[in-house]
């Protein structure tokens, strides 16, 4: 009877040699036709006051100082300490020999000082963070980096380093006037190893591109993104972004071997190895892997990707509560282990958001669930991995952790499944005005956080939970008409001091950027990030990479 009940549901299908992957919906992290909230985040002209509320003394390094002096503002929600920031009076600002000198290196089309491009560089896909970049520089390869960087370094001008700018965190525009380097033009593949799979590429390569040019030798990449259209190999590398191929493949630190950078004053790092095995002296690669371009310009890549495989099955189930979503997880660890591929969750709020907001989608379950999960398995074996995704879901319905579920029956139908879990960010934005946190937490303390900023905010707000359950990683999203400073003061800093509490990481992989620069002491020692502190003071001495981003300003003073 449970078996006939799974096949009511949707028959166990297998999807032969096409891969589900390349069907996933490209909205969730990044679509430049989304519209976003623009009118919602002009900015007032006015501090956020400090949050109100238990602080804890030794973490609360979140404003530097309260006397600003000639404090200069942005266009910025979504954070408060990210809004406090005050230009660094030590920087140049450019000058027209500094443009005539670029277009000299660069040629005159590759330096950008058109309005309508510089307002699209300047301001982050969400519409939250805006700088005021007078001037964006489209190097073609290494050395005009080099040479880029060299200069800039003498004159003392800052620069941000950008590739698709699809970050969640304000890290990838200018927070004031810095110089845009935009490594689009470095798009080439350089080399492919077909008994390796190491892959060889320019930072500048759009992830999606890679994805097809694998597929073409049978190969895919380790990182899959709601973002790959857009967003490039070099800004992956450098945010350490993970995605939903993480509980199957690990994170960039494992997977790239190899890369090369630019430090500030020009000088160029050749670390781009592609040995599995390199035991010889520091591993410096990994200090550039997640560092978010504060200590020097990724342009080169060298990675591991694995063999594209013939088995590909989706299935869509739904659970009554959290604690049967853990014992999900434990149990397809067990049972489905080496063919699992993705195991992801939302919550009952998250899934109405999308149905009321997403138009064509639709609750592939028949009534309503407080949870449901996607399970995707990727194997070598049709029939073996058939049975094991089959058996593994018959167990689960007679242990009743499961209360009904579907596998997808057609590559359409995985589509749409695939659209419920990556549509949320686009259902957020048509919804209003959100707060978006990127955690990682125990997995058995996932979901508290979310039930007590339910309880903290009442009807003031919509608080929901999604995520890569397979590897502790919660998308904690607040959704609200409007942005008000009341809403925001019983978010921050609660949620930075409930997951220090838990011993989580307030960056799971969205990283750091402007918005939660100042907030890393609630993950990290003060003896740790002094140390960071010194090795950007060691790579970058003027501090031109990337500033105000990363690590907290308090350091940093003039």
């Amino acid at each position: 009877m449970m078996m006939q009940k799974w096949r009511r549901s949707g028959d166990f299908i297998r999807f032969g040699r096409k891969s589900l992957t390349n069907l996933r919906s490209k909205e969730d992290s990044v679509s430049r036709s989304v519209s976003g909230f623009v009118n919602c985040c002009e900015s007032k002209g006015k501090l956020f006051e400090p949050n109100a509320g238990n602080h804890n003394t030794e973490l609360d390094h979140r404003c530097p100082g309260r006397n600003l002096g000639i404090m200069q503002q942005y266009k910025c929600f979504g954070s408060s300490s990210a809004s406090q920031i005050q230009r660094n009076p030590l920087f140049s600002s450019l000058d027209s020999n500094d443009v005539s000198y670029f277009k000299e290196i660069l040629g005159e089309k590759n330096v950008i000082e058109d309005e309508e491009r510089l307002e699209t560089a300047n301001t982050d896909w969400m519409h939250k963070y805006k700088g005021s970049s007078k001037l964006m520089l489209l190097p073609k390869n290494t050395e005009e980096v080099s040479q880029v960087l060299n200069y800039c370094d003498s004159r003392r001008l800052a620069v941000v380093p950008q590739g698709g700018n699809t970050g969640l965190v304000g890290g990838s525009v200018p927070v004031f006037d810095e110089v845009i380097i935009n490594v689009g033009l470095m798009n080439k593949v350089l080399a492919f190893d077909e008994v390796s799979g190491v892959l060889v590429c320019e930072a500048g390569c759009i992830l999606e591109n890679l994805a097809n040019f694998l597929d073409t030798k049978g190969f895919v990449m380790p990182l899959d993104l709601g973002a790959k259209g857009s967003c490039h190999i070099g800004g992956n590398v450098s945010t350490n972004a993970g995605g939903l191929r993480l509980i199957r493949y690990g994170s960039l630190h494992g997977t790239v071997l190899g890369l090369e950078a630019v430090t500030a004053n020009g000088n160029v790092l050749d670390m781009l190895g592609t040995l599995r095995k390199d035991n010889t002296g520091y591993d410096l690669k990994h200090l550039f892997i997640g560092s978010e371009g504060s200590l020097g310009i990724v342009t080169k890549v060298s990675i591991l990707t694995q063999p594209k495989l013939a088995s590909v099955n989706l299935a869509f189930i739904a659970c009554k509560d959290y604690l049967s979503c853990q014992k999900i997880l434990v149990e397809a660890k067990k049972n489905l282990g080496e063919i699992l591929s993705a195991f992801e969750f939302l919550d009952n709020n998250s899934m109405d958001l999308v149905l009321n907001h997403l138009d064509g989608v639709r609750n592939p379950i028949s009534s309503s669930e407080n949870f449901y999960i996607l399970i995707e398995t990727t194997g070598s074996d049709e029939t073996s991995d058939r049975e094991k995704l089959e058996a593994f879901l018959l167990k689960s319905l007679e242990k009743r952790l499961v209360s009904d579920g579907v596998i997808a029956q057609d590559i359409n139908q995985a589509s749409s499944f695939w659209r419920i879990r990556e549509g949320i960010t686009e259902a957020l934005q048509k919804a209003g005005a959100f707060y978006k946190y990127d955690l990682s937490l125990p997995v058995e303390e996932i979901y508290n956080i979310v039930n007590d900023l339910r309880g903290r905010l009442g009807d003031l707000a919509n608080v929901m939970g999604y995520g890569h359950l397979g590897d502790g990683n919660l998308h904690l999203n607040i959704s609200t008409v409007e942005y008000n400073d009341k809403i925001l003061g019983l978010i921050e800093p609660y949620v930075y001091e409930w997951t220090s509490k838990h011993r989580g990481s307030i960056s799971a992989e969205h990283g750091l950027g402007v918005m939660k620069a100042n907030e890393i002491l609630y993950s990290k020692s003060p003896e740790t990030v002094a140390l960071m502190a010194s090795i950007k003071k060691l790579l970058d001495p003027k501090g031109i990479l990337n500033p105000y981003k990363v690590l907290p300003q308090s350091f940093f003073s003039p």
